[in-house]
């Protein structure tokens, strides 16, 4: 009888992992990275890494919430050139040199930022202007429950002169450094330059405390479409 007690223990430990294995890919969470600008961007994503995006392409990233559980994001890179061992640079949104990105990227940049599967089963979404803004993006989860985010103000285009970077617009704390812009302390609130980025992305984060009106949430195990540049120009 040995044999088949040992047979039913192995049955048990197999039941059990792929009990685990189905309750992790029920939380999974899809996001379509879609570039809908006339220009080619290099997609980045921590977790994910980072893929070459042409216009009209997509992008699809499989992201367990057991992976990273915050301060996950995805953003846009722009006029990056790569050399055959993935190794260059990006004028926005550069990560370190490297084509499959390891780590945040250089401002400025527009990011979403997400957290999968958090207080009370939920997940937590926002764009976030404080690292200031490269590319117009929509933050939509495909649960038609769940509000999406719409950032496509011209905020490069109107960008107020001391902000202006190449490819992009600077937030006020990378150009100041303050405590005031960069909101430091118990008295952060809102400045003139994060009204400026709040009109042109009413649903985004305009400064760190901005939380009132650009924190979203879903419930867990729904999916989510990124797309740059939502209204088909740069």
């Amino acid at each position: 009888m040995k044999p088949f007690k040992n047979l039913s223990i192995s049955f048990f430990y197999f039941f059990v992992s792929a009990l685990i294995f189905i309750s992790l890919l029920a939380y999974a969470a899809r996001f379509d990275i879609k570039n809908n600008c006339n220009i080619t961007i290099w997609a980045a994503a921590v977790p994910g890494g980072g893929r070459q995006i042409n216009p009209g392409g997509t992008w699809s990233l499989e992201v367990s919430p057991n992976s990273v559980q915050s301060g996950n994001r995805i953003w846009a890179r722009t006029e990056c050139i790569f050399n055959g061992s993935g190794v260059g640079k990006c004028q926005t949104g550069d990560c370190g040199g490297l084509f499959q990105c390891q780590e945040y990227g250089a401002v400025p940049l527009t990011l979403a930022e997400y957290s999968l599967d958090q207080f009370e089963n939920k997940d937590f979404y926002d764009i976030s202007l404080v690292d200031g803004f490269n590319v117009p993006m929509v933050f939509n989860p495909t649960s038609p429950e769940c509000l999406g985010i719409d950032c496509t103000g011209d905020l490069n285009g109107n960008c107020p002169t001391e902000l202006k970077a190449p490819g992009g617009c600077y937030s006020p704390c990378t150009v100041f450094k303050t405590k005031e812009y960069c909101c430091i302390g118990a008295d952060c609130k809102a400045t003139n330059y994060s009204m400026f980025l709040k009109g042109g992305c009413p649903g985004a984060y305009s400064f760190p405390k901005d939380d009132a009106t650009s924190l979203y949430s879903c419930h867990s195990g729904s999916n989510y479409n990124v797309v740059f540049c939502p209204l088909g120009s740069l």
